[in-house]
Formats: C-alpha cells, sequence, structure tokens
C-alpha cells in the first residue's frame, strides 16, 4: 500500500483500517424472496433506459427518469404505480426543457420533484428542472457550460430551506466539474445557482459523477470518479466558511484493496458514519463497499466488501440504508449471467455478511441496473437500462 498525503489544509488524517479478514460471509437467497417486474418500457413515447434509482410518495407510487424515448426520444419523467401502470410527466423535447436525463429525482414536501439532464437548456449543457405530480416542468437553471459548470450527470440533494445542491461533471473554473448551489428564489424571482467549488486545481479530485450529502453541521460529502493523488478518484468534504467553501479530501483511491473509481456518491448513517462504492479495485477486482467513520479529529476509511466481479462492476449509484442499518445496492454487470446484481450487506456484531438479494438473466427480468435501490416497506424496488420484454428497461421489486 502506497503511503497518503494529508489533505491541502492539513485538518484530516487517513486512517486506513482495511478489514479484509472480517467475517464476510456470502449466503444464500432469503426464503420466500420473490422479484417481479412491475413494468416494461417500450423505448417508445414511455420511455426507456432508465439509468437511477426510484422515488416512492407516500401512496406508494414510484417516480424516475429515464435516460431514452418519449415523444422526441430525449427521455421522459415517468410515474408508475405498483400495479405496472405508467403515466409520463414530462417528455423532455431536446430543447431549452433539457434532455438525457440520468440522475434521479427528489422530492419536497409539497410533493413537487426535482432533477436534471445531461444535455439542452440555453446551451446544451445541461439543466436544473422542477416538475410537479401534475407534469408541469419547469426549467430552475440552464447551464451555460462555462464556470457555472455543464452536464450535470446525478440527482440533487435538498435542505430545509428548499435550496438544491449538486454536481457537474464537466465546467467550471479548471473543466473538472462542480458542486453548486441553486437558491429557492423569492416570491416572483429566478433561482440563482452558486459555484460552491470547481474541482482540477491539483489532486483536490475531478469529474464528480455522483451528487452530495449533507451532515448534521451542514458540510457537504461526495466522490469524484478521476482525480486526486492518484489519478483514481477521492472522497471529499466541503466545509462552508463565510461566503467561500473549503475542501478536505477524505479518500484518494489507489485501485488496491481500497478499490477505485468511485461513480455513486455517499450516505449517511444516524452516527454520521458515511458509507459508498468504488466501481472498480479491490481484492476482487469488481469494486468495494466502503465506510467513513470519524475519530480524533480524522476520519477512518475501512473496506466492507470486496466485490469478486470483473472490471467496472461495482454500484454505479448511491448505496441504501434501512432502519437497522443494513446496506442495499446494485451491480452492473457481474454475477453468474454478468447482467448484474442486487444485494444486502448485513451488519452484525462488527462484521458485514453479504446476502445475493437477486442474480439478473440479462433477459425478461432486465439488464445491466445502474440503479439505486429504494425500500418501501418489506419491498426492495430499482431499474434497469436494458432488458425486459421490449429491451429498453424494466422497473423491479423484491419481496424480501
Amino acid at each position: 500500500m502506497k503511503s497518503e498525503s494529508m489533505s491541502a489544509t492539513g485538518k484530516f488524517v487517513l486512517t486506513f483500517a482495511f478489514v479484509l479478514g472480517q467475517a464476510l460471509v456470502a449466503t444464500p437467497m432469503a426464503k420466500a424472496q420473490t422479484f417481479n417486474v412491475v413494468y416494461n418500457f417500450t423505448g417508445a413515447s414511455d420511455g426507456g433506459s432508465p439509468l437511477d434509482g426510484l422515488t416512492v410518495d407516500s401512496v406508494g407510487n414510484l417516480y424516475a427518469t429515464t435516460n431514452a424515448g418519449g415523444v422526441s426520444n430525449y427521455g421522459v419523467v415517468f410515474k408508475v404505480t405498483r400495479s405496472g401502470e405508467e403515466s409520463v410527466l414530462h417528455s423532455f423535447a431536446g430543447g431549452m426543457d433539457g434532455a438525457y436525463p440520468e440522475g434521479g429525482l427528489i422530492r419536497d414536501k409539497a410533493g413537487n420533484f426535482y432533477g436534471t439532464t445531461t444535455a439542452g437548456g440555453v446551451s446544451g449543457a445541461g439543466t436544473v428542472f422542477g416538475a410537479t405530480a401534475a407534469g408541469k416542468e419547469e426549467v430552475l437553471y440552464s447551464f451555460v457550460g462555462g464556470t457555472d459548470g455543464a452536464v450535470p450527470e446525478a440527482g440533487l440533494a435538498l435542505d430545509a430551506a428548499g435550496n438544491l445542491y449538486g454536481t457537474t461533471s464537466a465546467g467550471g473554473a479548471n473543466g473538472n466539474g462542480t458542486v453548486f448551489k441553486l437558491t429557492a428564489p423569492k416570491k416572483g424571482a429566478k433561482w440563482t445557482e452558486t459555484v460552491l467549488y470547481s474541482f482540477g486545481t491539483g489532486t483536490d479530485g475531478a469529474v464528480p459523477v455522483a451528487g452530495v450529502a449533507f451532515d448534521k453541521a451542514g458540510n457537504l460529502y461526495g466522490t469524484t470518479s478521476a482525480g486526486g493523488a492518484y489519478g483514481l478518484g477521492t472522497v471529499f468534504q466541503l466545509i462552508p466558511s463565510g461566503a467561500s467553501w473549503t475542501e478536505n479530501i477524505l479518500q484518494n483511491f489507489q485501485d488496491g484493496d481500497d478499490g477505485a473509481v468511485p461513480y455513486g456518491g455517499l450516505i449517511a448513517d444516524k452516527s454520521g458514519n458515511f458509507y459508498g462504492s468504488a466501481t472498480e479495485g479491490g481484492t476482487g477486482g469488481g469494486g468495494t463497499i466502503f465506510e467513513l467513520t470519524p475519530a480524533n479529529g480524522g476520519w477512518t476509511f475501512t473496506v466492507l466488501y470486496s466485490n469478486p466481479g470483473w472490471g467496472i462492476s461495482g454500484s454505479f449509484r448511491n448505496l441504501i440504508l434501512d432502519a437497522s442499518g443494513n446496506l442495499y445496492g446494485t451491480t452492473h454487470c457481474d454475477g453468474a449471467n454478468d447482467a448484474g446484481t442486487v444485494y444486502k450487506l448485513s451488519s452484525a456484531s462488527g462484521s458485514w455478511t453479504y446476502t445475493s438479494l437477486y442474480v439478473f438473466t440479462g433477459g425478461t427480468d432486465g439488464l445491466y441496473s445502474y440503479s439505486n435501490p429504494v425500500l418501501e416497506g418489506d419491498h426492495v424496488l430499482g431499474t434497469t437500462k436494458q432488458g425486459g420484454a421490449n429491451g429498453s428497461g424494466v422497473v423491479w421489486e423484491i419481496t424480501l
């Protein structure tokens, strides 16, 4: 293992505590577990190729975006009932309204949805949009593609004041992406964008594909898929300091036991620990699931599980936590059929146990899940990009 340097601010010392010797036992599928395809996309006006997970409303309806399909083939915002009835809330036209959404949706208390598109808008560099449950879409911000950022690939985070936070994978002062904030307008005003940080000043990271997460103090956390001390991605923290934000690097990935190239973001538990995934590296070569724990003024990085898949097969989106502290995720192209999997990591007595919940066949059940899962009661739900009855992806459901 190569030695790590301290972050630029010198405030955080990163301690490696790889626990590859932990009792990580692969267990058989849970009893009475069932898999069901809720909806098959046709790739036509209903959309196709969903690239992220689902948002669930209070009555169990499912909402998300597709990257293709729709009236003009630029993707859609859709709703699917649990009985499998789909309705398109907005079909992107590819112009000012945006095009090719890849990230998921976030829902506010009033039932409105917010998301991003990777293209379209005033300069073709992507948009942030809002949509009502009735299907009215509004572009909140169009990226110019310069210092304001370009190509937002992830979903958004929402604070208590209704402000939105996200990342762009390109643009910014150095062309390597940004973290941005959209300030909610007062009546009659417009949303305003502020770049909180521009990547690419050195070893600070580059090309954030995932979004950001908050801690209780209002600091932001996320990952970059490139850059850092070894060019293989980072975990970063942004701390507000007056009108500016200070970045600390919490992890520089080395493509060793720690993993490499994190495309997914971070999720926090009640104790302030963060969990994430890397798509490559680890002892199995198929990426890692990791934990970052605050300790003694620094952070301890621990590998919880190394995926035995091949190449880029780790989780592409965020993990999700249940009330008991168990983690759920998907993989893109590993498993017995090289078509992806859904899994659970259970925490007990200081060790983590891996359970395979479902192995995709690549046929009518779906192929290549880039989706983070979502939990709703005893159900785990998500999407696949391809496969299904029409080859354009599915919404799937596992009953535990």
